[in-house]
């Protein structure tokens, strides 16, 4: 019912990360070739039918098959032994410096997006913790209430209404798309990690290949087809993100509906569907031998059950664009109501038993 966000923050680090932005500005060039080629290219009897988020995903999968052995045979052991050589205090050290590095980018692009009251948190976040954090090696912003945010080039480009373009799976760089590739490049050129030199580039790459050893043995052993999972949580996540998660409370939102919908048109054990209002009334008439004391009662039972998932419904509904303690709100209502339907259904059916009984 809710959208699973297995992936999360290191959807792209199944793989390498990126190397600079002359690397994935080749890439990019080398795929709208390849693209372009393709097109020009009359389509086979054996050519799969193409899925409008990612059309080129016979290309795509091989791609991907290509990362999953870099990965098994040279990222995943050299990271397996980093992580064995390092203590966790030093691995902790190093995730929080490139992170706070990280946070240049993401002021540049708070500015971007005009979100202004948080670059100037962020930038506030940089500053405590470049000076009281040792160099970023310590996350000391967090207990000042600076939480870390998320915000990249790619999404500062869904802002300006770029359009996201087709999922791509990139030589050695993993899941990207056509929006993503020069967010990439922007965000690889405002990072200054580019430019201190190839060693502590590699370092960046073990600590974040080292951080996403769990999810990608998840994804191994869950996953019944890992090329779907990972594109499908990617797109998830990238759409989170540039809707700064209001997809995603929406989408919830939608699926508690759906559901408090669905229990309310569930007949109870042993009772016939009903038909609607329109058709139930002639059935009513028809039953001379019900007395007239049963005939009023239908109608307000049938109120009663009805008017919590009512409320709860435009609750729902109310709250569908709204975020944090709205959606909370809106989630209490719709559990209260539930009961409160499970409570009216159960009382409706007594009197129906009590009927039976009494006919008899």
């Amino acid at each position: 019912m809710v959208i699973d966000k297995v992936i999360g923050g290191f959807y792209s680090r199944r793989l390498l990360p990126v190397f600079s932005a002359l690397c994935v500005l080749g890439v990019a060039l080398a795929l709208t070739g390849c693209a372009s080629t393709g097109e020009k290219t009359p389509p086979t009897a054996s050519a799969t039918p193409s899925n409008p988020v990612d059309p080129y995903e016979n290309l795509n999968r091989k791609v991907f098959a290509f990362n999953d052995k870099v990965d098994n045979y040279v990222a995943g052991p050299i990271a397996n032994a980093y992580k064995w050589a390092t203590p966790q205090f030093m691995q902790t050290g190093v995730s929080n410096f490139f992170t706070n590095l990280k946070n240049i980018n993401v002021v540049l692009n708070d500015l971007m997006q005009a979100k202004f009251q948080q670059s100037a948190e962020d930038t506030g976040r940089f500053l405590i913790n470049t000076t009281a954090g040792v160099g970023g090696l310590l996350d000391v912003a967090q207990y000042a209430g600076l939480e870390q945010n998320d915000e990249d080039f790619e999404q500062t480009l869904a802002v300006w209404g770029v359009p996201q373009g087709s999922y791509l799976v990139i030589p050695f760089l993993g899941p990207s798309t056509a929006r993503g590739i020069p967010g990439s490049v922007f965000d690889t050129a405002a990072n200054p990690a580019t430019y201190v030199g190839m060693p502590v580039q590699l370092v960046q790459m073990l600590n974040a290949r080292a951080n996403a050893e769990g999810a990608l043995k998840f994804i191994d052993e869950a996953a019944l087809d890992p090329y779907v999972f990972t594109r499908e949580s990617f797109l998830q996540w990238r759409q989170n993100l540039a809707t700064d998660g209001k997809s995603e409370i929406k989408n919830d939102l939608a699926d508690f509906e759906d559901d408090l919908l669905d229990d309310a048109a569930k007949p109870a054990d042993g009772e016939q569907p009903q038909a609607n209002a329109a058709d139930a009334e002639p059935a009513v008439a028809q039953e001379p031998f019900k007395p007239e004391e049963s005939r009023a009662a239908a109608p307000s039972a049938a109120a009663t059950v009805s008017s919590p998932v009512a409320a709860a419904s435009v609750s729902v509904n109310r709250a569908a664009g709204e975020q944090g303690a709205a959606y909370l709100d809106a989630k209490s209502k719709y559990e209260q109501a539930r009961l409160e339907y499970q409570l009216a259904k159960a009382e409706v059916a007594k009197k129906k038993s009590r009927k039976a009984l009494k006919s008899k």
